[in-house]
């Protein structure tokens, strides 16, 4: 009996062994506004996936599982709180994916700077997102999967106005979304059970989100949005939008 146990759990180990070969954790430096990154890659895909706001730790949880099962490349943030130090503020890495964005980013935090070092902290912006984007954009014809948590009331009726298309299930939570920014990747994702939202025209005010970086692009883009805690619930919608778009 004692060598059955032996035998199955030598099979499983292999089992689970070779379910995780392929997925490698690259130690080359990737950084974004002097904030580290660090990326695991599993096989070929034209998926990248990006956890960027760090005290969205269900998010990473989902992520950290979904990477180990499905091809693709996660990009994952070092740092534990929603804004990253910059110079002698903070700023939100998800407002700093345009000029715009990052001029608003600077000032929230620090209104006044001395004269001339708004500029050049901007310009130094400029360099380091064009050379993040570099890495992190997909493949052409692929695709870009966010995953972020909400704690505080935001839910998809907030992103009513700037949609062009909505597919909102009764039955789900409002604050568990999918936002997606490919009319195409709308229609596969809209006959799902989750709540989904087309946002497929840049707005005239820039707020530097990467979903709006990505439509000028013309880099297909899906936001995966739920509750903090709800872990469950975001690896599902995970495997969903991964299964569906793939």
């Amino acid at each position: 009996m004692l060598n059955k146990i032996l035998i199955i759990g030598i099979i499983l180990s292999s089992l689970f062994g070779k379910e995780r070969a392929d997925t490698q954790l690259n130690t080359i430096p990737i950084t974004f506004a002097g904030t580290p990154f660090y990326l695991v890659e599993n096989g070929h895909s034209a998926i990248n996936y990006i956890w960027l706001h760090g005290d969205e730790k269900t998010a990473k949880m989902a992520l950290d599982h979904h990477i180990t099962l499905f091809p693709g490349k996660a990009f994952f943030i070092q740092n534990d709180n929603r804004e990253i130090p910059y110079q002698s503020t903070i700023i939100d890495p998800n407002r700093l994916f345009s000029r715009e964005g990052s001029l608003h980013a600077l000032k929230k935090f620090k209104p006044y700077w001395a004269p001339g070092t708004l500029k050049k902290a901007l310009d130094e912006m400029d360099l380091d997102r064009s050379q993040f984007l570099e890495k992190l954009m997909p493949e052409k014809d692929g695709l870009l999967i966010a995953v972020h948590n909400n704690s505080q009331g935001y839910n998809v009726k907030h992103e009513l106005r700037n949609s062009q298309k909505m597919s909102l299930k009764y039955q789900q939570n409002p604050r568990d979304f999918i936002l997606c920014t490919n009319e195409s990747d709308f229609e596969k994702l809209a006959i799902g059970p989750y709540n989904v939202v087309l946002q497929d025209t840049v707005m005239d005010r820039d707020d530097g989100s990467l979903s709006w970086e990505s439509l000028r692009r013309n880099v297909r883009y899906v936001n995966i949005e739920t509750r903090l805690g709800y872990l469950i619930k975001q690896k599902k919608m995970l495997e969903f939008v991964s299964k569906s778009l793939n």
